[in-house]
This record gives C-alpha cells, sequence and structure tokens, in this order.
C-alpha cells in the first residue's frame, strides 16, 4: 500500500483529481455568475435617448396581411412631427394623468352604477371616456376614392372618428387633408332610427341626437377634448386589397382638444361599434401590435391572425368590470434576481387593465413601493437624483456610457412570464437624469394600468374572440 501511494501513477491521478475538482468549482462559479448575469441587462446610455434620425424597423412585419406601419406622433418617422412642437416630457406626464383619472373614473363610476338596478339613471352628462391623445398612430384610407389618414389608435376607445368638411363649427389643425364626405361616392349617413345609432349611448356615454333624421354623436375625453358630428358610413381601406365596406365611424363637425395635428382616432376596445366588432367576420376579433423601442423607430398593428409569432405565450382576460377595456391578472414582478414579495389581493383587488394609450405603468401604491425598494437596491451604486413629476426613482447616468441595470419580469395569470426590454424600465428626462418608467396609483382600490412603454418591442396579441392576451419578445 505504501509503495502504491509513493507511485508515479498515485501521484498523477492525485493532480489530476485536484485540477478536475478546480476546474468544476470554476465551472460552478461561472454557471452562478452567469445565472445572476442573465437576470441585467447591459444597457448603453446612448441607445435610450431619443434619435433626431427615422430608423423603421427591419423586422418583416410588412410582409404580413393586414398590417398598418406604427409611428410615434412626436418622432422623426412621423410627418406630424414636423409641423407641431414636441411637448416636453412634463407636458405628456401631465397629459397621460389625466388620461389615466379619466379611467380609473370611468371603471369606478361603472363599479358603483352595478350596485344600484337603474344604472341609467346615474350617468352623468359626460362619463370622462379615456383621454385622446395617444402616442401612436397608424395611416389607412377613407372613402372612395380613398383619402389618407393619421389616426390615433387607441385600445382604451371605442368610436372611430375622423374630422370632416364643412367642419360646420370648428376643427382644429390637421397634417391631411381634412375628409370630404360629398367627395366619396360610397359615404351616407346614418339614420337616428338604426340600431347602431343608439348604441352610441355606451360606445361614448353620451345619448345620440339628431339633426334632419341624421344621427349625431358627441364624445367628450378626460381632459375636455371633444368631436361632435354626424354618425356615418363609408369604405375604410387597410391595404390595397383590404377594404372594409360600411363602417360605421364619426364625421366630426366640431372638433376641439390635444389630438395634436392627426386626422383622429382608431377606437380598438371591445364596444360593439369598435373597428374590433365591427370587423369580426374578417378579422376573428384579433389584431396584435408592437410598439418601437424609441420614438425614432417604428412598429405595426396588424389584423387577424396570419403571421402572428408562434412564441407568443397567452394569458386569459379577467372579467372586463362593465366596461369595454382589457382586463388582465397581474400575480408577481420580479426585479433581477429577485421575486417581489407583494400580497396576490394587492393586484386582485383594484383589477389592472392594458392600455396602448397610457404611456407610464401606474401599479398599486404597495406593489410600486415594492418594486421601488428593490429597484434602488440592487441600483445603488449609481447616484440617484431627485424626482420628476410623477417618477420618484431617478438617477444621474451622466458619467457612464454604459451601465447594468436589472431586468424586470411582470406574471400574469396562467404562469405567463414577460420580461420587459430595457427602454420598459427606465425613460430618460435628460442627460443628468434617468427614471424609473413606474408610477404609484394614489389609492389602493384604483385601477393598475399597463402602459405603452412597459409594451415596447413586445409582439401584444389580443385574442377578443378567444378570451386572451399575448406576449412575444422582440415584435419590432
Amino acid at each position: 500500500m505504501a509503495s502504491l501511494i509513493s507511485s508515479p501513477l498515485f501521484n498523477f491521478l492525485l493532480i489530476s483529481f485536484s485540477f478536475l475538482s478546480f476546474l468544476l468549482i470554476r465551472s460552478h462559479a461561472f454557471e452562478g455568475r452567469r445565472a445572476i448575469e442573465s437576470h441585467y441587462h447591459t444597457v448603453e446610455i446612448s441607445s435610450l435617448l431619443p434619435a433626431s434620425v427615422c430608423s423603421p424597423s427591419t423586422k418583416g412585419h410588412s410582409k404580413r396581411p393586414s398590417t398598418l406601419k406604427v409611428f410615434h406622433r412626436h418622432g422623426p418617422c412621423s410627418k406630424h412631427s414636423q409641423d407641431n412642437a414636441t411637448p416636453s416630457l412634463d407636458e405628456i406626464l401631465t397629459h397621460d394623468q389625466s388620461r389615466v383619472d379619466s379611467i380609473q373614473h370611468k371603471i369606478n363610476l361603472n363599479a358603483e352604477m352595478d350596485k344600484v338596478k337603474d344604472k341609467k339613471a346615474a350617468l352623468p352628462v359626460q362619463s370622462g371616456r379615456a383621454l385622446g391623445s395617444g402616442n401612436y398612430i397608424v395611416t389607412l384610407g377613407l372613402g372612395t376614392p380613398k383619402k389618407s389618414l393619421s389616426l390615433i389608435f387607441d385600445t382604451g376607445s371605442d368610436l372611430t372618428w375622423t374630422q370632416c368638411q364643412p367642419c360646420a363649427r370648428v376643427c382644429y389643425k390637421q397634417q391631411d387633408p381634412i375628409f370630404n364626405p360629398i367627395a366619396s361616392t360610397t359615404y351616407s349617413n346614418v339614420s337616428c332610427s338604426s340600431t347602431q345609432c343608439s348604441q352610441l349611448s355606451t360606445t361614448t356615454g353620451n345619448d345620440p341626437s339628431c339633426s334632419t333624421k341624421t344621427c349625431v354623436y358627441g364624445i367628450q375625453y378626460g381632459d375636455q377634448s371633444f368631436s361632435i358630428g354626424f354618425f356615418s358610413q363609408d369604405t375604410l381601406t387597410i391595404s390595397s386589397s383590404d377594404l372594409v365596406p360600411k363602417f360605421y365611424f364619426g364625421c366630426g363637425q366640431n372638433n376641439q382638444g390635444l389630438f395634436g395635428n392627426t386626422a383622429g382616432l382608431l377606437g380598438l376596445g371591445r364596444d360593439s361599434l369598435s373597428f374590433v366588432s365591427q370587423t369580426a367576420q374578417r378579422y376573428g376579433k384579433y389584431f396584435s401590435y408592437c410598439l418601437p423601442s424609441s420614438s425614432s423607430s417604428t412598429g405595426h398593428l396588424t389584423f387577424g391572425k396570419s403571421g402572428v409569432s408562434s412564441n407568443v405565450k397567452f394569458t386569459t382576460f379577467a372579467a372586463s368590470r362593465g366596461t369595454s377595456f382589457y382586463f388582465i391578472d397581474i400575480v408577481g414582478i420580479s426585479v433581477g434576481t429577485t421575486q417581489l414579495s407583494i400580497r396576490p389581493s394587492v393586484f386582485k383587488t383594484p383589477g389592472t387593465i392594458i392600455d396602448s394609450g397610457t404611456v407610464i405603468t401606474r401599479l398599486p401604491p404597495a406593489a410600486y413601493k415594492a418594486l421601488s425598494t428593490e429597484f434602488k437596491k440592487q441600483m445603488k451604486k449609481y447616484p440617484s437624483v431627485p424626482a420628476y413629476s410623477i417618477l420618484d426613482t431617478c438617477y444621474d447616468l451622466s458619467k457612464y456610457t454604459t451601465i447594468s441595470i436589472p431586468k424586470i419580469s411582470f406574471t400574469f395569470g396562467g404562469n405567463v412570464k414577460v420580461d420587459l426590454a430595457p427602454s420598459g424600465i427606465l425613460i430618460v428626462i435628460n442627460s443628468s437624469r434617468v427614471c424609473l418608467a413606474f408610477a404609484a396609483n394614489s389609492d389602493a382600490s384604483d385601477v393598475g394600468i399597463l402602459g405603452n412603454v412597459q409594451q415596447t418591442t413586445l409582439e401584444v396579441v389580443y385574442d377578443v374572440a378567444g378570451g386572451k392576451l399575448g406576449f412575444a419578445p422582440g415584435g419590432c
């Protein structure tokens, strides 16, 4: 035995074992470090800054049928940014809060109306529809021959409308020529006695009126913007081979508000007069979009199932609580490797909607506090700075070209986990202030809102008929 221990073979085996043990320990350490690193984004600060030159997405969405290109209306890819001064972020956040207040008021009002038998008697004169000044626009055609119009698309609204000549009262300035119904051979007014006219009460929150037997709609938004005009029908053109005849829309004769110089609004809610419901036979109440990572790029809005990514993971829509909003269930949030400790009732009690028009995601106060606290903990090496508007977790990153930030993931009902892109985590105020792109609701009972900043680069799929919402990474 002693001779074996002192033999060259034993020494070789001992050295080999020691070397293999070293490699194994090093491998485990490397795997552990790589696992931790996989929970962080390495971000170049320049990638978070808006560019002055348009860089269209190179994704192949343009080859999909029934697809419209999506632009940020204040970015260089949009023709609308050329004539209007770009609002400051403070102005955008102020308008965003008005929209949030309007949505929460409407949902709270519906909850109160559920407690009484005569719901109609409880309706106010103005029900405070969601603010119409969303960030993202698409261009489609209206009439025969078609006239191109750029419309804000909005999942939080139902009525589609555009400004129309002769602008009997007021029309705000818009980039496209104002639609002239007289020039369209397929245009017609909708009768006051029609079923669709009576449906405007739920679509707009206001009872329709009548003018020489023609149905008149009126809709007012949370910031006091409004549109009033004739309820009409005409051919809507998505592409040269994709036409929607006899589409119901508002032909606005009196329009004022924060619509920039767009021509109006495309309503993608769930009400019976929304685009989604009107085109149910054509597209099966199925649409998807991708919002670009910055205002200097492009995304897409697609109708129908064709070409949707096979990587989509679906969560079931939650009960709509008597509204046309899209409710979803948030069951958890993680920051880096840490799963936040948030009681399920924090999300369940107020509920959450996904909304293309709200900018910054609103969370229940307890959920936001947990998110902000953990984010600060994992970002402690970066210098903090005071709050900006509704954003209170901010940093001075002016001395850095590259930073490491923890990934933020949301888990929805059905254990559907979605990682946010860096553009969905941080928002740049200026060169010396970058903030966490989330905010807290003022009250724990207020509905949460998954806003459009957090949706950037994701393929977001609405299977309305199937009652589910899907997410896939890298949509644009």
